[in-house]
């Protein structure tokens, strides 16, 4: 069965081009079909009953689902969420000197900062080469600019295209509150998981109550860990976090109880929506709307960990075309939306900080990430960077920046599709393989986004000299699902295994070796 991509529904675009550069102001707005400002709550008056006559990708009227046709605003007190180490950061005054100088004309004469000299770089220029065969040239300016000191939160031309693309596909209801009261803010990260880490610290003190759906990714754990906080853990089933659960756990406390910190009432929720790392399974819209209510009443942040948030499977669907006797596959978007909808399209109070990443969709190595949420959070996450990695890699920003105006929406979006199919052609060859091999011998859910199917074995009550021991010495390498507990020393009957990399023959010699293992140790 031969598959090809069919024309996606063409959106308005985003800016491509240096006229981003010249034009900030025309970038940071939409051209939908009605204002921009009737979809949001007025910016002077939080209290006041909003009102959602419809937001939607490209414009298109629709009521939101996740929330009656009038919510109360509700006024977030964001030192609740800052700890004294955070509270106690100051802005560097050489970090802010920088960013003076760089708004400043160019007779200006600068003696304050000790950036090198860029005429000691040994770099000079690079041109590097994409997937479509076009080109990103550094030339000699530029690469001096690229292995400079840059800002804190961000070059401001890659600020710019990634503020776009929140409002483009989330519309964020914060973005036009005033900065003290939860706007919409954007920082880059090296990566999200630095950003995450920054966001722990600004938050938990020991002691603290937080809450975490389980299995989660083990590098939460070890970020956590060590921050001496109290894990909750939430039970999740094959749609992500079970509402009932988190309900349990919250009814040690009665919503008031927020206000009086004696009460230690949870400070965040953590939770990856999308291909949740392990388990593959991503959250329902109506569980999403659910939670954010929890979150709303008990007052909580929510911590939105979405690394696999374009690699989305169930966004597009097969259509079977009979051409010339033979079956032609063609991969069309299930609607004008393609995503899921987001805790951050969800946010009318300002309590959720999104951390987003392209390393699954354009590289891990140039550890770009970055954070989404309110404003006076946010600021806290740059000040912490101006002391600790003072910004993400300029070269990174510039090259990613430079590829995302140059392909513009099209580009950018097409880039996601192609993502997206080559890991659900993985996916499929390994689900292949588990049905072959390992029918009857153990189970699994058909993952729902991301790289990872997470499997139990049946009559096995811990897998993890099966999987350490037994399939290592076969020469198969997974991870025992342990890993994936906060409690660690539990008996585990499930193991991860990841489809990104893979061959499809590796996949099945892999799932035949183990099943032969598993019946030997049945």
């Amino acid at each position: 069965m031969r598959c090809r991509p069919a024309p996606a529904n063409k959106l308005q675009a985003l800016p491509r081009g240096p006229e981003v550069l010249t034009k900030p102001e025309h970038s940071l707005q939409l051209e939908l079909q009605q204002p921009l400002q009737a979809l949001l709550p007025k910016p002077r008056n939080r209290k006041a009953k909003v009102q959602f006559p419809g937001r939607g990708l490209g414009g298109r009227p629709e009521a939101p689902i996740w929330f009656s046709r009038s919510s109360t605003i509700k006024d977030m007190n964001y030192m609740r969420f800052i700890n004294a180490r955070s509270a106690s950061r100051k802005h560097s005054a050489i970090r802010l000197m920088a960013e003076l100088l760089l708004k400043a004309p160019k007779s200006a004469i600068s003696l304050v900062i000790g950036a090198p000299n860029p005429n000691t770089f040994p770099f000079k220029s690079a041109v590097i080469t994409i997937e479509n065969g076009e080109t990103i040239q550094f030339n000699e300016d530029l690469m001096k600019k690229a292995l400079q000191y840059s800002q804190s939160a961000g070059l401001p031309e890659l600020l710019i295209w990634l503020k776009q693309l929140q409002i483009k596909l989330h519309d964020p209801p914060t973005l036009h509150y005033p900065p003290s009261q939860g706007q919409m803010d954007i920082c880059v990260t090296c990566g999200s998981q630095d950003g995450l880490c920054k966001v722990f610290e600004m938050i938990v003190n020991p002691g603290d109550n937080i809450l975490v759906n389980e299995p989660v990714y083990p590098g939460m754990i070890h970020a956590l860990r060590p921050l001496g906080c109290n894990i909750l853990t939430v039970a999740s089933d094959e749609h992500g976090i079970i509402p009932d659960s988190l309900k349990e756990i919250l009814a040690k406390w009665k919503p008031e109880d927020a206000k009086n910190p004696e009460k230690n009432t949870p400070k965040f929720l953590y939770t990856i929506p999308n291909g949740n790392n392990p388990a593959g399974t991503s959250l329902t819209t109506d569980r999403k709307k659910e939670i954010y209510e929890l979150a709303r009443k008990y007052d909580f942040l929510i911590i939105e960990d979405d690394p696999y948030y374009f690699l989305q499977f169930n966004k597009i669907s097969p259509t079977l075309t009979l051409v010339a006797g033979s079956l032609l596959c063609t991969w069309r978007n299930t609607g004008a939306k393609p995503w899921a909808p987001t805790f951050l399209s969800m946010d009318i109070d300002g309590r959720v900080i999104r951390a987003d990443s392209f390393s699954k969709v354009l590289s891990p190595g140039l550890r770009i990430g970055f954070l989404t949420g309110p404003k006076p959070l946010i600021e806290r996450i740059v000040l912490h960077t101006e002391i600790s990695t003072m910004h993400p890699s300029t070269f990174s920003q510039l090259l990613v920046s430079q590829l995302l105006h140059q392909w513009g929406e099209d580009g950018f979006r097409a880039q996601m599709e192609r993502v997206t199919k080559v890991y659900r052609k993985q996916m499929d060859a390994l689900l292949a393989a588990a049905d072959k091999w390992l029918s009857g011998l153990a189970e699994w859910h058909v993952p729902t986004a991301g790289m990872f199917l997470w499997v139990k074995i049946k009559g096995m009550n811990d897998v993890r000299k099966l999987i350490e021991e037994k399939a290592m010495k076969k020469e198969i390498f997974m991870l025992p699902g342990y890993h994936f507990y906060f409690d660690s020393s539990a008996p585990c009957p499930y193991f991860r295994a990841s489809f990104s990399l893979a061959s499809p023959e590796q996949m099945d010699m892999g799932f035949q070796r183990l099943a032969q293992l598993i019946r030997e140790s049945l």
